[in-house]
């Protein structure tokens, strides 16, 4: 999401490519071999063949009766006391023990017509949404609707990454009325910088206050992205213990208020900073921007690209999937 200057981190993606050998096999000289013109020789030739054909046909016979092996399926950590490992870029990671994994087909995932990824499984597709802020502009909601988008999910406002304030996204009214005029299905984030619980509990009842009441159907998402280094923010050094409490306490008061929590990150805050364990009960919210997402576990909404275009909406803007129930 475009919000302060975040330092973002790609993996390069390393294919294989096999080589095909090709052999060239030389063919023998046919060997002469020296008939014999015994009547002996002629006599028997047609019984051996007999008596081939026969042990052929038996042993066809036994092949095709003989019960078929089952293949072993390949050793668990379960069978063999070893923990799961996958990749991440050149690191080697410990699965978290009890995290669900990425429940999706891989094969499901298509471009449709407009050049957007679609997820279509068992008779049921998966909503498309855009996420947006003030950096969108002004934004002509009705063409948007228009355009086969069927979510929105608005910035609330910011926690200032040098000082620590709170401060408005300039076109969340408008956006919100917007898109609910519009007929849209709507959520919300707020760009946190929250340093303890406490803060992120003050940016939860930000957002409420913002809504004053509006009961919106989808997620109230907590965003906290790192700052570029040599900023000098105040986030600078804060641990993966204390962050994932910082999005636990946000997720926890937005659902003591009848809401639906959230938590968005990318594949290095997910795989090196938080324990989604201890968020597993909330909404995850995915960044990874590709055609399939190869992320390892269990996520709901999916953030595909930055670079998306819809009407109603000038220059770039992310586009998600909705996941949730497609498994």
């Amino acid at each position: 999401m475009k919000e302060q200057p975040t330092q973002r981190e790609e993996l390069e993606e390393r294919g294989e490519i096999s080589e095909r050998r090709e052999t060239r096999g030389r063919r023998e000289a046919p060997r002469r071999r020296r008939e014999r013109q015994s009547s002996q020789a002629r006599i028997d030739l047609p019984l051996i063949l007999s008596a081939l054909a026969l042990i052929v046909s038996v042993a066809a016979l036994f092949f095709a009766l003989r019960p078929e092996r089952a293949e072993e399926p390949p050793a668990s950590s379960s069978s063999t006391g070893e923990p799961v490992t996958f990749r991440f870029g050149d690191r080697t990671l410990t699965a978290l023990e009890g995290m669900p994994l990425n429940p999706y087909d891989r094969s499901a995932f298509t471009v449709d017509g407009r050049g957007r990824l679609t997820y279509e499984k068992d008779g049921k597709r998966a909503k498309t949404g855009v996420d947006v802020s003030i950096y969108q502009g002004e934004v002509d909601w009705p063409a948007v609707a228009a355009d086969g988008i069927d979510f929105a999910i608005l910035r609330v406002g910011y926690r200032g990454y040098t000082e620590g304030g709170l401060f408005p996204d300039q076109t969340f009214a408008q956006n919100l009325q917007g898109a609910l005029d519009a007929g849209l299905e709507v959520g919300v984030y707020f760009f946190s910088q929250a340093i303890t619980p406490e803060e992120a509990e003050e940016e939860a009842e930000y957002i409420l206050e913002a809504l004053g009441g509006e009961k919106i159907t989808y997620p109230v998402a907590f965003d906290w992205e790192p700052i570029t280094p040599g900023e000098n923010a105040r986030t600078d050094g804060l641990d993966g213990a204390a962050l994932t409490r910082c999005a636990a306490a946000f997720c926890k008061r937005v659902e003591k208020a009848g809401l639906r929590p959230a938590v968005y990150f990318n594949q290095t805050q997910a795989y090196l900073h938080y324990d989604l364990r201890e968020l597993a009960d909330f909404d995850l919210w995915l960044a990874e921007y590709g055609v399939r997402p190869d992320f390892y576990y269990r996520f709901d909404l999916w953030q595909y690209t930055h670079t998306g275009t819809a009407a109603g909406i000038e220059g770039d803007v992310d586009l998600n999937l909705d996941l949730r129930g497609m498994e």
